[in-house]
């Protein structure tokens, strides 16, 4: 027989613990990563997360959670990284282990701020990890709904297909589908992109836009991200599938969406470091707009990508929401 592949997720928040909990419907063993010695103690005592969708209750038996994370990365071979982009590149730095030959999945829906790369970018580069080691997932799927096992869907991107398949099916369960993709590249710029959306969506709410705008905000946000993905990695895609549009569409709608609130507390005129502190998550679109921001041309700042522009303005350059927005709507059809 065989040896079974093992997994290990790194990260403790609430997208990570989802993954957990859907790998947890199908694997015997699941390895954990988390950088607190408190959420790991009371999670072995108590079964949940204390700090994140604290309902998923685990049998701790079947979860190997270490505060090492050489440890957990000698143990795996395939490494899910749900650590938010901000701290990521901290944590790699304490891998002393060589792991060019995993499994490298991301799920940090965000770029490497450091040195502007995607994270499978990054691995590769930086770790020697081949292409065809490195996949993506991405959704539309928030993970308060896998707590509640509502219905949701994820598309899992690898250049290697069986390597895709396989981590699907780990994956799927009654209430999780899945699907695969070959669009690493534009699953990862997607997965980033739609939490910038989000915040703008969240900005115009709170600063009274109603649901016609919203429609037409998605609209011209769903057109934004092809013209920078396109721009960035030619190849056959269809926008409109799941991982695109169903993603950006959830993430800018759904009262679930930790960026949608972020910006909604912008429009309502919290500064940005209030609304940071405020919010008990991390809110990745930030991050994400200044990455964007600076992968982006002056002709595409000029009017190809007024969404992403009017987001930096405001969160960067400390523009006034309102006035922004109102400059942007003259933009948009």
């Amino acid at each position: 027989m065989s040896t079974p592949i093992k997994y290990a997720v790194f990260g403790s928040g609430s997208w990570a613990t989802a993954i957990v909990k859907m790998l947890c419907e199908n694997l015997d063993e699941v390895g954990w990563y988390m950088r607190s010695v408190y959420i790991k103690e009371h999670l072995l005592k108590e079964q949940h997360n204390p700090s994140y969708l604290s309902s998923v209750e685990f049998k701790t038996s079947q979860l190997k959670i270490s505060n090492d994370i050489n440890e957990m990365a000698t143990y795996a071979d395939v490494l899910i990284f749900v650590i938010p982009s901000a701290f990521i590149h901290d944590e790699l730095l304490k891998l002393e282990v060589d792991f060019k030959d995993k499994i490298i999945v991301s799920a940090v829906k965000g770029i490497m701020p450091e040195t502007g790369k995607l994270v499978g970018e990054h691995f590769h580069d930086i770790y020697g990890v081949s292409y065809d080691n490195i996949a993506v997932i991405s959704g539309p799927c928030h993970a308060e709904e896998v707590a509640l096992e509502r219905l949701s869907y994820l598309t899992i991107a690898c250049a290697d297909e069986t390597k895709a398949a396989q981590i699907a099916k780990a994956l799927a369960s009654s209430y999780i589908k899945t699907s695969t993709s070959d669009d690493v590249i534009g699953i990862e710029y997607a997965v980033m992109l739609k939490n910038i959306y989000a915040i703008a969506a969240g900005i115009a709410h709170g600063l009274g836009y109603g649901d016609n705008f919203q429609s037409v905000l998605m609209s011209n946000a769903i057109r934004e991200m092809k013209r920078f993905i396109k721009k960035r990695h030619k190849m056959k895609r269809n926008i409109n599938d799941s991982a695109y549009l169903g993603d950006l569409l959830v993430t800018g709608y759904s009262l679930f969406s930790r960026n949608r609130m972020f910006g909604n507390m912008i429009g309502k005129g919290y500064t940005v470091k209030s609304a940071q502190m405020e919010m008990n998550m991390v809110a990745e679109g930030y991050y994400a707009t200044k990455s964007a921001y600076d992968l982006i041309e002056k002709d595409e700042r000029k009017g190809k990508l007024p969404i992403i522009t009017a987001t930096y303005a405001i969160l960067y350059e400390g523009k006034d929401p309102k006035r922004t927005f109102q400059k942007l709507t003259e933009k948009l059809d």
